[in-house]
């Protein structure tokens, strides 16, 4: 928001304009009842209805300018804060996401964002008029009359005080409520990931009880946080009546006095003050209770860049692509966590132009060796080196262009066959495209679905051609470093024997 300075400093004049209009429908009142009340000339009192009309249809007209500039400008904001949350997060390192659901991700990136969006967009603006209007509104009536104005504040003190303590209930409650609701999404994304299985082992009612418990822990919270903000109020109207009460009962006093110069013209007046000041004095009250909530929103998506993001360009360049790469792992040692080694002291050598296997049992490191190369995590102990060169000094632009890799995760997108596989090489033509179809043996397919859609996550494909689609991939983008992790686990025989001769050609002079 602070790039759009100028036009919050115009959303802010206009927001006084607003103000001025409730102080200037006081003078007016006062006027019009005096000529009502003393000199009775109808002239004067047409101008003053005038006046009013005039005063609140420039008040109408700011009602329209303000929430549209503001809705602009907070709407471009939010747009950024997406935008650089998306950035941010494609950018931070794989153990980020190995320890964040993705439930928590939605969360923060979808839900909390929105909710954020309507609390900075009108909710804020609105808070900011009802504060410009009781400021301005209070020192008119201060101006009028201190000493009655003064009555009205000995409630002040309470309201404070009992506001304070809901706030710091709200705040609690807001990060309980959070926690429920990311539990919950995690919950539904598990649920369709795993709703093939669901249905075969007959578990629709144990997943169905797995989320109303979900659901039952967020309406208990969000009851909690209603019910809690329900208290401002009550606390606001209770403090109102005893300020009338004391306001008329010392406004008549001195219009009945000869000592004050207050007749019933100013009490009208005054009371109608206190009336334009308590319903924006509620409302005020009740942003502050709702920003205590968008508090907590804020930091929990602040908190996503906490996390340092890798930097991609940082490091030496590999100059030398056109040469094969050998890879060498030196006394490396690994953990996911730091009290368990996943690899010890591991030393291995993987030559030039060779192709190589890693054979173990589940969850004896492979996939973990696989990741190392790639610098997607990085080593406790040891050294890792491409050609001679350690990996530790290379960037992660200039590593990671040296390799394709077809593991056994194959992320497919709800798009067309043919976009899926020129994910690998946006630029790339059709005829490319399609030529690297055919070499993964999936030509077939793309001509039988004519560029319909594969379903999110590619749900209308099998394992098999979800595998074939990543291999085209990697034959529409070859590179000098070929990594394949279980790549043809879920071919059938004929097709893996016909993908292995595509592989032997790809693999030519390749590591």
């Amino acid at each position: 928001m602070r790039s759009r300075m100028v036009w919050l400093i115009v959303v802010s004049i206009l927001i006084l304009i607003q103000g001025l209009v409730y102080q200037q429908f006081l003078v007016l009142t006062e006027t019009g009842l005096r000529v009502i009340f003393d000199s009775g000339a109808y002239k004067d009192l047409i101008w003053i209805c005038l006046a009013v009309f005039i005063i609140f249809s420039v008040r109408a007209v700011m009602s329209f300018l303000i929430p549209t500039i503001s809705a602009k400008l907070t709407t471009a904001a939010l747009f950024e804060l997406r935008r650089d949350l998306a950035r941010h997060v494609l950018r931070l390192p794989q153990s980020y996401f190995d320890a964040k659901s993705a439930g928590d991700l939605i969360l923060r990136m979808v839900s909390q964002v929105q909710r954020l969006s309507a609390f900075v967009g009108q909710a804020s603006v609105k808070a900011l008029r009802d504060f410009a209007t009781v400021i301005i509104v209070s020192s008119y009536l201060i101006y009028k009359n201190i000493y009655l104005f003064s009555i009205a504040l000995v409630v002040i003190p309470l309201i404070a005080f009992l506001m304070l303590q809901v706030f710091k209930i709200v705040k609690r409650i807001q990060k309980q409520t959070e926690k429920a609701l990311s539990a919950y999404i995690t919950n539904i994304d598990e649920m369709k990931s795993g709703m093939r299985t669901i249905k075969m082992s007959g578990q629709e009612e144990t997943e169905a009880h797995r989320i109303q418990s979900s659901a039952l822990e967020i309406k208990r919270q969000t009851f909690r946080l209603m019910r809690t903000q329900a208290f401002t109020p009550p606390v606001i109207d209770l403090s109102s009546a005893f300020v009338y009460m004391l306001v008329i009962g010392g406004g008549g006093y001195m219009a009945l006095s000869d000592k004050y110069a207050m007749d019933g013209a100013s009490i009208i007046t005054f009371l109608i003050g206190l009336v334009l000041i308590f319903d924006p004095a509620r409302h005020v009250a009740q942003f502050l209770t709702q920003l205590q909530s968008s508090l907590i929103l804020l930091e929990s998506v602040r908190s996503i860049f906490d996390v340092a993001g890798e930097d991609l360009q940082s490091g030496k360049t590999i100059e030398n692509t056109s040469i094969p790469f050998s890879i060498k792992f030196e006394g490396v040692s690994f953990g996911y966590k730091k009290n368990h080694k996943t690899l010890n002291n591991i030393s291995l050598e993987f030559k030039a132009g060779t192709k190589n296997a890693i054979v173990g049992s589940t969850g004896s490191g492979k996939t973990t060796i696989l990741s190392l190369i790639g610098k997607l995590y990085a080593i406790d102990e040891g050294k890792i080196t491409l050609n001679g060169q350690d990996v530790s000094e290379l960037s992660l632009t200039s590593l990671r262009d040296q390799i394709s890799i077809v593991s056994q995760d194959i992320v497919i997108f709800d798009q067309s066959l043919e976009d899926n596989i020129r994910y690998a090489k946006p630029e790339a033509t059709d005829a490319e495209v399609f030529k690297a179809a055919r070499e993964a043996k999936i030509e077939g397919l793309i001509e039988e679905r004519s560029g319909a859609p594969v379903g999110p996550k590619g749900s209308q494909l099998s394992g098999g051609q979800k595998q074939r689609v990543a291999l085209a991939r990697t034959f529409l983008k070859p590179a000098p470093i070929l990594l394949l992790d279980e790549a043809t686990s879920a071919l059938d025989s004929i097709t893996e024997a016909s993908i292995a001769k595509a592989l032997m050609k790809l693999s030519k002079n390749r590591t």
